[in-house]
């Protein structure tokens, strides 16, 4: 099924067109379609081998369509790929086939012979000519365990088919290119694909777009929730936790970032919650000035059990923003929130304050803030540990992280080396607004471009970018002309740090190479060559891509 599948791909530029309009124009999220399209992918194989146990008629495939939409869109390419469709001279995609009140005409029943014998098995049309004449829709038996088929009947086809070779031998299935069957593989290709852009506009129109576009994964906005310590040592840091909320939320309002929900969860000890939700920005500001700090008292409080209530209560691919300044008491709870993090594909940053009140508690104990950074790094997120006069500093660092245009260019590790090390990682001119995150302490750098041009971590403003800090936080940000190649960062600490290099993609043909080569990866292959006139001996690696 792969190749006819492959094919179908290749026109995933249609499909996003579809999706966002023939005029849509500015950034969207490579990332977040190919995670779509995974899912898609990975029910094609779900559906293949579930075979067996459903019957390989055309009428059953109507049944099992309504389904879900996955199983629709695989039974779409198996229907094209599997029946007589495409023999009979269609090439239009057959409406019945998704419409619950239309009847699925024209079928051979079962004591209807359908094939003729194909000893080579490469026949390029099988079909008997009072089937043609007659326009009566059949598909293939498939049996892996047995060769035993209803007389007269097609088969499915190829090495695997044991009822390939029982009168009538051969096959119809489609689903690879061959010599044999180019034409008819070209038309069912094309009739599937059509076929699947009709459904989704059905959908579309049905669900409405915002719905859409976030279900196929490259909704330009996504739901922003802020997890918030309300305990009593938070009385001097919650103005600053509300105001840096406030300008996270104007900072979005009106461009193609704003947030499609708003979430606020409040924590205590040992209360937490109830979660607040809202499409009204004006809404969430003012339930956020409604925040008071009481109540508290030991160290640790119940920060993951209300990290947990966000994440089941806000759908998949959201941001969320922790504020608190203590540990967590609730620790146990660690590997449940990493494993909602991982199901639902959500991003999550800490902002933890630290120092300058008599009743400030410490964070001191180095595994605490660990536990933190591990399930900031477990989303792709940051935990940024900074002073109350800090926070509007890593405001503008949060917008940075919280559109949806994001690609991840070098994935984020805990590393614990005590010697320099140079990390390379790769650009091209698709890119743009280049960031490169360092967290942890006792840090310096130099970044190298691929021309041989360096800058260092005591340079602000230099030849490369802008380095800005902000607590544990370094963040370089380029400048606009970015070099394309292979380019480098040297760090040297004595203390565990974080790395992540992120940027843009600014147009849609780009997002469908990323999404493509990160297919091919995830196939398995261990590099691909990337299209890339100015570097056609460049490789871009999986691991970059991660």
């Amino acid at each position: 099924m792969a190749p006819f599948w492959s094919s179908i791909l290749e026109l995933k530029p249609q499909l996003v067109q579809a999706c966002l309009g023939p005029t849509a124009t500015g950034l969207v999220s490579g990332a977040k379609f190919h995670s779509a399209l995974q899912e898609i992918y990975n029910q094609n194989g779900l559906v293949d081998r579930d075979f067996i146990n459903r019957l390989l008629q055309i009428h059953e495939i109507k049944s099992v369509c309504c389904q879900a939409l996955n199983m629709i869109l695989l039974l779409h390419l198996d229907f094209y790929s599997h029946s007589n469709w495409v023999e009979l001279g269609y090439k239009e995609p057959y409406i019945n086939l998704i419409r619950p009140d239309l009847p699925l005409e024209d079928l051979a029943d079962v004591n209807t012979p359908t094939c003729k014998d194909c000893p080579s098995g490469t026949c390029t049309n099988s079909i008997l000519s009072s089937i043609l004449q007659e326009r009566k829709l059949t598909s293939g038996y498939m049996g892996i365990f047995s060769a035993a088929k209803p007389k007269g009947k097609c088969s499915h086809g190829g090495a695997t088919d044991l009822t390939s070779t029982t009168v009538p031998r051969g096959g119809i299935s489609k689903d690879e290119r061959r010599s044999d069957n180019v034409a008819l593989h070209n038309v069912a290709v094309n009739a599937a694909t059509e076929a699947s852009l009709q459904l989704l506009q059905d959908i579309r129109l049905a669900a409405g777009d915002d719905e859409f576009l976030r279900m196929m994964g490259i909704a330009r906005s996504s739901v922003v929730c802020f997890v918030i310590d309300t305990t009593g040592s938070m009385a001097d840091d919650i103005a600053e936790a509300r105001a840096t909320v406030n300008e996270i939320i104007d900072s979005k309002k009106g461009t193609q970032d704003e947030p499609s929900e708003y979430i606020l969860v409040p924590f205590n000890d040992p209360a937490f919650g109830p979660p607040f939700k809202t499409t009204d920005p004006n809404k969430m500001k003012e339930e956020v000035a409604k925040l008071t700090a009481t109540g508290g008292g030991d160290v640790p409080e119940m920060c993951l059990s209300g990290l947990q209530l966000a994440l089941t209560n806000a759908p998949a691919s959201s941001n969320i923003y922790v504020f608190t300044d203590a540990t967590a008491k609730d620790i146990t709870l660690k590997d449940t929130i990493v494993a909602l993090i991982r199901s639902s594909k959500s991003t999550v940053s800490f902002l933890i304050s630290a120092g300058g009140g008599r009743r400030r508690r410490s964070l001191s104990a180095a595994s605490s803030f660990e536990d933190y950074i591990e399930l900031a790094l477990a989303s792709g997120g940051q935990a940024i540990q900074v002073s109350k006069a800090q926070l509007p500093e890593a405001t503008d660092v949060i917008i940075d992280t919280s559109t949806s245009a994001l690609v991840k260019l070098f994935k984020s590790f805990y590393l614990r080396h005590v010697a320099p090390e140079t990390f390379p990682f790769m650009l091209d001119e698709s890119l743009k607004n280049i960031t490169v995150y360092l967290t942890g302490t006792s840090i310096s750098f130099i970044l190298t471009n691929p021309a041989g041009v360096s800058q260092s971590s005591n340079e602000a403003t230099g030849k490369l970018g802008t380095i800005k800090t902000v607590g544990n936080l370094r963040r370089i940000r380029f400048n606009a002309d970015i070099q394309t190649g292979t380019w480098k960062i040297n760090i040297n600490s004595n203390q565990p740090y974080t790395l992540k290099v992120t940027g843009q993609i600014h147009n849609i043909e780009r997002i469908m190479l990323i999404s493509a080569l990160i297919w091919y990866c995830l196939s398995n292959l261990t590099s691909v060559k990337k299209a890339n006139k100015s570097n056609p001996g460049s490789y871009l690696h999986c691991p970059l891509l991660s």
